[in-house]
C-alpha cells in the first residue's frame, strides 16, 4: 500500500499542476484497484457486478468533485477510502429503500406475459403514454425518448437542445413523479 500511496500521492500533486494525463492515469489505477474489492463485497450482500460499476463511478466523480479538498501534505488513501466509504453507505441507503418497492415477478406470471395474444400487448404498448400524460412537456419528452424509442442520453440532449445532464435530471424527476403516482394508486386500490 505504501508504494501506492506514495505514486497516488504524487499523480494527485501532478493533477493540480494541471497534469491531465497522470490524473487520468490516477483515476484509472484507483478503478483497477477498486473494482474487484468492490464486486467481492456487494457479491457477499447479495448484489451483482452492475452495482458495483456504479459505486465505482460514483467514487470516480466524487474524486474529481471533491480533489479540491485533499490536501497535497496529507496522505492520499484515507481521503479515497473516506469518499468509498460515503459512496457505499449512499448505495446502501438507496438499496435497501428500493428493496422495499421492488416487484419480483413469479415465474408463472412471466409465462402468462409471454403467451398474451398480440393484441393484449399492443394494447399495453398504447398504454406507454398514459403515465406520460400529466408530466412537464420536456420530462415526458425525456421519457419518450429514452425509455420508448431507446434513444441514448446524447442523442436525446441533442434533439432537445439541453445538456446530457439535464437529460439525465430530467429523466429521473419524471420517473419519480411516475413512480409516486403508481405508489398512490396502489394505496388508493388496497384502501
Amino acid at each position: 500500500m505504501d508504494d501506492w500511496e506514495q505514486s497516488w500521492s504524487a499523480a494527485m500533486r501532478a493533477e493540480r499542476r494541471g497534469d491531465a494525463a497522470t490524473y487520468a492515469w490516477l483515476l484509472g489505477e484507483v478503478a483497477a484497484y477498486l473494482r474487484p474489492r468492490l464486486c467481492q463485497r456487494l457479491a457477499r450482500l447479495g448484489q451483482g457486478p452492475d452495482l458495483a460499476e456504479d459505486i465505482l463511478q460514483e467514487v470516480l466523480l466524487g474524486i474529481h468533485l471533491k480533489r479540491h479538498t485533499w490536501e497535497v501534505d496529507r496522505p492520499f488513501t484515507p481521503w479515497l477510502a473516506g469518499i468509498v466509504r460515503y459512496k457505499l453507505m449512499d448505495v446502501t441507503r438507496r438499496v435497501r429503500r428500493e428493496a422495499g418497492r421492488r416487484y419480483v415477478p413469479e415465474v408463472a406470471e412471466w409465462f402468462e406475459a409471454i403467451a398474451a395474444p398480440i393484441e393484449d400487448l399492443d394494447a399495453r404498448l398504447i398504454d406507454k403514454e398514459k403515465p406520460l400524460a400529466d408530466l412537464p412537456h420536456k420530462e415526458s419528452d425525456v421519457v419518450r425518448a429514452l425509455a420508448i424509442e431507446g434513444a441514448s442520453v446524447g442523442t436525446t440532449a441533442r434533439r432537445l437542445s439541453i445538456s446530457d445532464g439535464a437529460v439525465r435530471l430530467l429523466f429521473h424527476r419524471a420517473l419519480a413523479r411516475i413512480r409516486g403516482r403508481a405508489v398512490q394508486a396502489l394505496k388508493d386500490i388496497g384502501s
